[in-house]
């Protein structure tokens, strides 16, 4: 019993500094989780947290909830998704109450606009090596189709400006056509 309850702390605790001292949202906190829960603690390993990410993503709703909703689950059941949640969301629900206040005061202030431009250029850094870190198992394993689908959707939403719905439906209709083609060439038509 004792062994639960120092696990759920530990995995409080963790959600709770990760997400008190991350600036950037969803992604940046993914990549703090992966180091913290998969190279520290070694409770996940590199595929499941890479899987917790793309399903993290994908689900509608905050990137870093649906991540600790998903890691407390795998860590603690019920009870962990409980835990890795309340850590999660206790710290920007506390600094927002607290910054609602005083924002009016300082929003004109230039301190203020340099401290958030720098903050600005920490969470590029961050959000680059989550992509890096997130691509780079698909250079390893030679997996270039799925490169491509990465490349190109990344392109189509972010220059061409393709609603992601559009871009979802065209990769399901794409996927039916090639399995229906594959099926036909394999005779299972």
């Amino acid at each position: 019993m004792k062994v639960a309850v120092k696990k759920y702390l530990s995995l409080f605790l963790s959600m709770l500094q990760l997400s008190a001292f991350t600036f950037g949202g969803g992604y940046v906190i993914v990549t703090l989780m992966r180091s913290k829960f998969v190279n520290k603690l070694h409770w996940l390993t590199e595929d499941e947290m890479l899987d917790y990410t793309a399903i993290a993503q994908a689900a509608p709703g905050a990137v870093a909830v649906n991540a600790s909703i998903l890691v407390g689950n795998r860590l603690g059941g019920a009870a962990g998704v409980f835990v890795a949640v309340l850590g999660t969301v206790l710290p920007p629900f506390a600094i927002l109450s607290v910054l609602s206040y005083g924002y009016a005061v300082v929003q004109n202030n230039q301190v203020v606009q340099w401290v958030l431009q720098g903050m600005q250029a920490g969470v590029a850094a961050v959000v680059a090596d989550v992509t890096v870190s997130l691509v780079l198992p698909y250079l390893r394993d030679k997996k270039y189709r799925s490169l491509f689908v990465i490349l190109l959707t990344f392109i189509l939403v972010a220059f061409f400006e393709v609603n992601i719905v559009f871009v979802l439906l065209g990769a399901f209709v794409i996927a039916l056509l090639l399995t229906a083609i594959r099926n036909k060439k394999d005779g299972r038509a």
